[in-house]
């Protein structure tokens, strides 16, 4: 691929029903990547912005109109013949009844079917963002009990995923914490991931790990095959590059502002967070200093959400 070959920009829309299920249609077999499946959307014209290409392909493609839509990931990628960057939006709201203009055959699946179907090269990232939430809770601590009053507490208030981080416990207490977890998350729907070694992860019941930097760095490859869920701990761009060429689902990318736990650490700030991610096609999350509040502006700035260790505990209400 010739690095200097200009850059295809596109608008994609992951575009929920009343359901939760999410559209997708099927490119023509005469396109580019064609007979694959694909999230509805394409190339902006001159002058036009992202948003304002998703509504009009929306309106050219499927007959409907964008009532309410937000940033869900952006990303780049090369393909042999192409560079495309992508602009995608998850759109909550549409007016009409979605049905192929051009021919193409569309169908309404849950998330987690998402991964059975065949999709572009650089659909694949759209595919894990678009499972993910919003909100990702980290839970630590040094005491068993207090721990799990914590997860029954952030069970109850709606997260639809955990992390146990936990570093404080000894192996003992740590498999009693996971023991009191994964029947609790298993009955509620959360997804459980553990901060751990990827065998515990497996032979747990829970959904997946999430790898500390450490980890990650001593990997050549993804841990764990799907359907586990493989996220990592990243603080600069060498972390990222390396989480996204081992092929983790997400990551997690901190501190963005100045944090208790870490006095010492320089928080990266949004625009430095942000230039990090716009380099990976990876969904990521923002950590350190945020409240569950800060999610609008976590979007904004190029993450999947926010994630965090105090500030879920309360009062946390998903969106």
């Amino acid at each position: 691929m010739n690095p200097a070959a200009p850059i295809l920009e596109v608008a994609a829309g992951v575009i929920h029903d009343r359901e939760g299920r999410i559209l997708i249609a099927k490119r023509p077999a005469h396109l580019h990547q064609g007979d694959l499946w694909e999230f509805p959307g394409g190339k902006l014209e001159p002058g036009e912005t992202a948003a304002a290409a998703l509504r009009r392909e929306l309106r050219e493609e499927l007959d409907i109109d964008t009532e309410q839509a937000s940033p869900l990931i952006d990303l780049r990628h090369d393909y042999p013949d192409r560079r495309v960057r992508l602009s995608v939006w998850r759109v909550e709201r549409f007016a009409g009844t979605p049905k192929g203009l051009q021919g193409q055959p569309i169908r309404w699946v849950h998330p987690d079917e998402l991964p059975h179907f065949d999709f572009p090269a650089a659909n694949r990232p759209i595919v894990t963002a678009a499972r993910l939430p919003d909100h990702y809770a980290i839970l630590d601590g040094d005491r068993l009990e207090g721990l799990k009053l914590r997860l029954d507490r952030l069970a109850a208030s709606g997260i639809a995923m955990v992390q146990l981080r936990a570093k404080g416990l000894n192996p003992l207490d740590f498999a009693a914490l996971v023991d009191h977890a994964v029947p609790l998350c298993q009955r509620l729907g959360i997804r459980l991931l553990l901060n751990a070694a990827p065998e515990l992860a497996r032979n747990s019941g829970a959904d997946g790990v999430h790898l500390t930097a450490a980890r990650l760095l001593a990997l050549d490859a993804r841990p764990l095959d799907a359907p586990f869920w493989v996220a990592a701990s990243c603080h600069n761009a060498d972390e990222l590059r390396h989480a996204e060429r081992i092929g983790v689902d997400f990551a997690v990318l901190s501190p963005v502002r100045p944090t208790a736990s870490h006095p010492g650490t320089a928080p990266l700030g949004w625009e430095a967070f942000a230039g990090l991610v716009d380099r990976v096609a990876l969904p990521v999350y923002a950590l350190g200093g945020l409240l569950p509040a800060d999610v609008g502006e976590a979007k904004h700035r190029g993450a999947q959400g926010v994630a965090g260790i105090r500030g879920f505990l309360e009062g946390f209400a998903p969106q």
